[in-house]
């Protein structure tokens, strides 16, 4: 089974990306053969289309509720063959796989469409397309568009598995607000030294960018009555912040884990700012408070705690709720620190609390109590034998946000790098500001934190006949409350997308239902139950209304008669 074209199209358009990923596989033996369609996509995309086509015969993706599609799916399949076509495969991708019989000679063409809005983190956006063919391909592209009418400030392609003889079959073209990369290798680049048939291509294929910020009040496009606006301010003082780190150093820790852990502390130490305060607390069965109170992070306090660091070992069980509360209590008596300042808990364990308190219901309820909306609370778990939902669910109830860290060799480099993202906020209380009566649909627009390096996003649809649309951003900085003011003129906003050929036209509308459907199911999570089926039946009706696979929908694939007629794809979540 040769795969003799393959090609990855992507468009993005002012950081919305539209991916198509074409896989075309002719069966050259004399009986038929199993043609596999395997692509690894990034967690944060929704697939929103597959089809096959078999000897010109079009199976397509059908996108239904998940609960009915399951329910059909189980009636036509007899239990316990249902293996998902989809699955997580690292910390960035999963990957979507279905594979179909081909008779001789025959041909099949898999064709998946994806969808994602960038995310602006440590001041790039990243575009990830992952490289595994398997095999040698005769006509291999990546052909990437970008629009960005703000104007693109740098743009760079980064790969694991470039060669100097790779490279000749990169090219980009840019202009002050269009990129156009292609990667077009010959069967020849493709080949390595060591194998007869095998192949260079393996691995990751980047594109990062960042646009230019010109505009205070942010950025403003409009396509179609639908807005997106943009705000990422430049050059804003980076406000102190009081921060403790709360340490899991359980058994389970115990080894490479306990060893990335204060790796990863001594460099977050580091990078600590004089004006900083901090304190640790870890914890087993016990709490240990390193001191009773948040120092200054003076070299000398600094040092110190790096030589507590230094004597971390790992055994007993896991008190999640006591050093948490400790952690909420010390903030609470702290006295002395900036007036202007930003304050956060960052926890990391990697297992369920086992010790003190161990309902996860009632942990939350106790910590959300406690902090009662002054402090944010970051949740790090650690591996995969944390209940990731309740980490989840608690830092997302308390301002903050959760992320896994994958047991690899680079995990005290995820550590430092989830630091980097939290540690210069530069606005706090954000209101993003329109009016009632000329915007609907509004997606989030009040925000607790704004970091350096990432990027506030709204979008909503406008009223009709709307010739002007006024934006008004309020925030507290380090040194003063903001007022931004900016006013759109809707039909010049219109224009700046009219002629552009390579854009897919209701893009902004696109973006706004996936931003929307990423809220709700987020906000979902730490909603109360009857909120959350509300919350998620909007969702729902948003995935159907515009074909995306999101955790509420499968996707049925159809095959030919004499197979397995039916599979699913679902997307999986990372709390499982």
């Amino acid at each position: 089974v040769e795969i003799y074209s393959l090609q990855v199209d992507c468009k993005v358009t002012s950081r919305y990306a539209h991916t198509v990923i074409t896989s075309r596989i002719v069966n050259r033996a004399n009986e038929s053969r199993e043609a596999t369609f395997e692509v690894e996509l990034p967690k944060t995309a929704f697939i929103t289309n597959f089809s096959m086509s078999i000897d010109g015969e079009v199976y397509p993706g059908i996108i239904k509720e998940k609960a009915a599609a399951q329910s059909e799916y189980d009636t036509a399949v007899s239990q316990g063959q249902s293996a998902g076509l989809v699955k997580i495969t690292d910390r960035k991708l999963e990957q979507f796989q279905v594979s179909v019989s081909i008779a001789p000679a025959s041909k099949v063409t898999f064709e998946l469409t994806y969808e994602e809005l960038l995310k602006r983190q440590l001041g790039k956006y990243e575009l990830l397309i992952k490289v595994r063919p398997k095999q040698l391909v005769k006509h291999f592209q990546i052909d990437v568009h970008i629009f960005e009418p703000q104007g693109i400030q740098f743009l760079e392609t980064d790969s694991t598995f470039m060669t100097n003889e790779l490279t000749e079959a990169l090219t980009k073209v840019q202009n002050e607000t269009k990129a156009h990369i292609l990667f077009k290798p010959t069967v020849d680049q493709q080949k390595t030294n060591s194998e007869p048939d095998g192949t260079r291509l393996n691995g990751d294929f980047v594109v990062r960018y960042d646009v230019k910020r010109e505009a205070t009040a942010g950025d403003i496009q409009i396509v179609n009555g639908y807005f997106v606006h943009y705000f990422a301010p430049q050059e804003m003082p980076v406000f102190p912040k009081n921060v403790i780190f709360v340490i899991d150093r359980s058994g389970s820790m115990a080894g490479r884990k306990i060893e990335q852990t204060k790796d990863a502390l001594l460099k977050i130490l580091q990078d600590l700012r004089p004006e900083d305060h901090f304190s640790f607390i870890t914890f087993n069965n016990k709490v240990v408070e390193w001191k009773s109170s948040l120092l200054p992070a003076t070299e000398e306090n600094v040092a110190s705690a790096a030589a507590l660091v230094q004597t971390l070992t790992a055994r007993g069980g896991t008190d999640i709720n006591g050093a948490l509360l400790a952690a909420v209590d010390m903030l609470d008596r702290a006295e002395g620190l900036p007036e202007r300042s930003v304050s956060m808990v960052i926890l990391l364990t990697d297992g369920q609390p086992t010790s003190g308190e161990t309902k996860v219901e009632v942990i939350q309820d106790n910590i959300q109590t406690a902090i009662d909306g002054k402090y944010a609370l970051f949740c790090l778990g650690f591996g995969f034998d944390v209940s990731y939902k309740f980490l989840e669910k608690m830092a997302l109830s308390n301002g903050g946000i959760a992320r896994r860290i994958y047991e690899d060799a680079d995990a005290a480099l995820q550590l430092q790098g989830f630091y980097q993202e939290v540690a210069t906020p530069i606005l706090m209380q954000i209101e993003m500001q329109y009016p009632e009566n000329a915007v609907e649909g509004l997606t989030k627009n009040n925000f607790k934190l704004l970091f350096e390096g990432s990027e506030i996003i709204v979008s909503g649809k406008l009223s009709n006949e709307l010739e002007l649309l006024p934006v008004e951003i309020k925030a507290q900085s380090h040194t003063s409350n903001l007022t931004l003011k900016e006013e759109a003129n809707v039909n010049e906003k219109e224009q700046v997308f009219q002629n552009q050929r390579y854009i897919f036209g209701n893009f902004i509308e696109r973006l706004w239902a996936y931003l929307t459907i990423q809220q709700l199911l987020e906000k979902a999570i730490s909603a109360q139950e009857e909120d959350q089926k509300a919350l998620e039946a909007q969702a729902l009706d948003l995935s159907l209304r515009y074909s995306f696979v999101t955790p509420l929908t499968s996707m049925v694939v159809t095959k030919p008669s004499d197979q397995q007629q039916e599979e699913l794809a679902n997307k999986p979540t990372e709390a499982g």
